[in-house]
């Protein structure tokens, strides 16, 4: 298809893999050919809806993760004690929670990661160039403001190579 690679953070044995922009349902099956292109697992989180009868059967087997967003403590909970309980273990994760346009991230991932002691891989998906890149990754450090600061700086860069810019905003509240 393509694509290039810009990735300078291996991948440790345990990580949250934040991936944004997330605008189009492209963006799955790029996700998917990189990561079986690669050869590591990784699990994804889904809404539930999307797990009807035959989908469900094929995303759970690509590792997909259904998500009721009506608890999400139970979620952050669930999925901490998942990743403390499993070595060489990758969730990843759209912060933005839709295609649509979202100034307001979910931040589920970031204290998934905290309570783990986990890195939090960023990836974006550049379109523009045609180019999946991580060149940053952090450790929660439990200072919302600053890490979150952090990650809108690095995301910032890829407002316009969304595959429908139109549809990304960085996190503009905490």
């Amino acid at each position: 298809m393509g694509w290039k690679l810009n990735i300078t953070i291996p991948l440790p044995p345990k990580s949250i893999i934040c991936v944004a922009p997330h605008t189009s349902n492209w963006d799955f099956i790029i996700g998917l050919l990189y990561r079986n292109s690669e050869g590591f697992s990784s699990h994804f989180m889904m809404k539930k809806d999307w797990f009807f009868w035959p989908l469900g059967i094929l995303l759970r087997h690509l590792d997909g993760i259904p998500i009721d967003r009506s608890n999400k403590q139970k979620i952050t909970d669930s999925l901490s004690e998942y990743l403390r309980h499993h070595d060489d273990v990758h969730i990843a994760i759209t912060p933005e929670g839709t295609r649509s346009l979202n100034k307001q991230w979910k931040k589920g991932f970031y204290f998934i990661a905290l309570k783990c002691g986990i890195p939090i891989q960023l990836y974006a998906l550049d379109y523009v160039n045609k180019t999946i890149v991580c060149t940053q990754q952090i450790i929660p450090t439990g200072n919302l403001e600053k890490d979150f600061a952090k990650i809108n700086q690095y995301y910032s860069q890829f407002a316009e190579r969304a595959k429908f810019p139109h549809k990304f905003s960085v996190n503009e509240t905490l």
